[in-house]
C-alpha cells in the first residue's frame, strides 16, 4: 500500500509538473485577430484621433497649423449659424421619423390583412427603398420644379395653386421630409410586419367575444405587443436622419440660403469649401458626441419598453 501511495504521489507530481509546462502546439488565434485590429486601428481608431487633435488646432488648408487649444469649440458656442442648423437637424429629424413611423405602421397593419395580390403590392411597396439617394434626389428635384413639375401639375387638377417646394425657405425643409418619408416607410413597414406576424391570435379572440372593435383591438392589443419592434424602427430612422447628407446636398445644398442647411452640410462646406480643416474638425467631434448621447438616450427607451411589455405580459 505504501509504494502504491508513493506511485500515485509521483504520478501526480508528473503530471502537474506537465500541466504547468507550455504547451508548444496549443492553439494561437492571434494571427487571424491582428489584422483585423490593423483595420480596426487604421479604419476607425486613427481617423478619430486625427479628428480629436485637428479639432484643437486652427488650420486653414494650405496654410500653417496652430494650436488653438479650445477656441475652436469656444467659437461653436457663439456661432449662430451652427445653432441655426443644429435647429434644422432636429426638425429635419423628428419629422423624417414620425412620419414614416405613422405610415410605415399604417402600412404594415393594411399588408398584414389577407387579400389577393398582397405579396405583388408589397414588393411594389418596397421599392423606393433599394433606388440610390442621388438618383432619388434628382428625380424629386425634377418633381419638385415650380413650373415644370408633375407635383404642381396634379396639384392643379384639386383647385391647388404651384408650390414652390424647395425653393421656398419656409417649405424646403417638409418638401426633404416629403421624400425621406417616401423613402423610408417601406423600411419601418417591414419592421412592423415582423412584429405583427410574431403576435399571437388568441388575444383577438378573446377580444372579438368581448365586443371589442377595430380600434380597441388596436389600442390595447396591437400596440402594446408591437411597442418593441415600433421602438426598433425609431432608433434605426433617428440615426439615419439626423447624420442625413446626400439627398439634402444634392438636391438643395442648404439652400435656398441656408434654410435647409443642417450640421452635416454646415460640416461639409466649412471644411471643404472654406477649407477651416480645424473648425470643421471640432463641429464633427460636437456632431459626434450628440449621435452618441442620442444613441443611449433611444437605447435606454426601447428597454424601458421591453420592461413594460414585459410586465404587461
Amino acid at each position: 500500500m505504501a509504494s502504491a501511495s508513493i506511485e500515485t504521489a509521483a504520478a501526480a507530481k508528473a503530471a502537474s509538473k506537465e500541466r504547468g509546462r507550455p504547451d508548444r502546439f496549443a492553439p494561437n488565434y492571434w494571427p487571424f485577430v491582428i489584422p483585423a485590429l490593423i483595420v480596426i486601428s487604421a479604419v476607425i481608431v486613427f481617423p478619430w484621433v486625427f479628428t480629436l487633435w485637428m479639432s484643437v488646432n486652427s488650420w486653414t488648408l494650405g496654410q500653417s497649423q496652430i494650436f488653438a487649444g479650445l477656441d475652436n469649440y469656444a467659437r461653436l458656442a457663439v456661432d449662430m449659424r451652427f445653432w441655426e442648423s443644429l435647429w434644422h437637424t432636429v426638425l429635419y429629424t423628428v419629422l423624417s421619423v414620425a412620419a414614416p413611423l405613422f405610415l410605415g405602421t399604417l402600412a404594415a397593419l393594411i399588408f398584414d390583412a389577407q387579400f389577393p395580390l398582397r405579396g405583388l403590392l408589397r414588393g411594389i411597396f418596397v421599392m423606393p427603398m433599394m433606388a440610390t439617394p442621388v438618383a432619388i434626389a434628382l428625380v424629386w428635384t425634377m418633381m419638385f420644379h415650380p413650373q415644370l413639375g408633375v407635383l404642381n401639375y396634379l396639384l392643379s387638377f384639386i383647385g391647388i395653386g404651384p408650390q414652390e417646394w424647395i425653393y421656398n425657405q419656409s417649405s424646403v425643409i417638409p418638401s426633404l421630409v416629403l421624400v425621406e418619408t417616401w423613402q423610408w416607410t417601406p423600411l419601418v413597414m417591414l419592421i412592423v410586419l415582423g412584429g405583427l406576424a410574431a403576435v399571437p391570435r388568441e388575444p383577438y379572440e378573446s377580444a372579438e367575444i368581448d365586443g371589442a372593435n377595430v380600434w380597441q383591438k388596436f389600442r390595447y392589443l396591437t400596440l402594446p405587443m408591437i411597442t418593441p419592434f415600433l421602438m426598433i424602427a425609431v432608433i434605426i430612422r433617428s440615426i439615419d436622419a439626423v447624420k442625413s447628407f446626400d439627398i439634402i446636398y444634392a438636391m438643395t445644398q442648404g439652400g435656398p440660403g441656408t434654410a435647409s442647411e443642417t450640421i452635416n452640410i454646415y460640416l461639409y462646406n466649412t471644411a471643404f469649401a472654406y477649407y477651416d480643416i480645424g473648425y470643421g474638425s471640432a463641429m464633427a467631434v460636437v456632431f459626434f458626441i450628440l449621435i452618441v448621447l442620442l444613441s443611449f438616450v433611444l437605447l435606454m427607451v426601447r428597454q424601458r419598453a421591453n420592461w413594460s411589455n414585459a410586465e404587461g405580459r
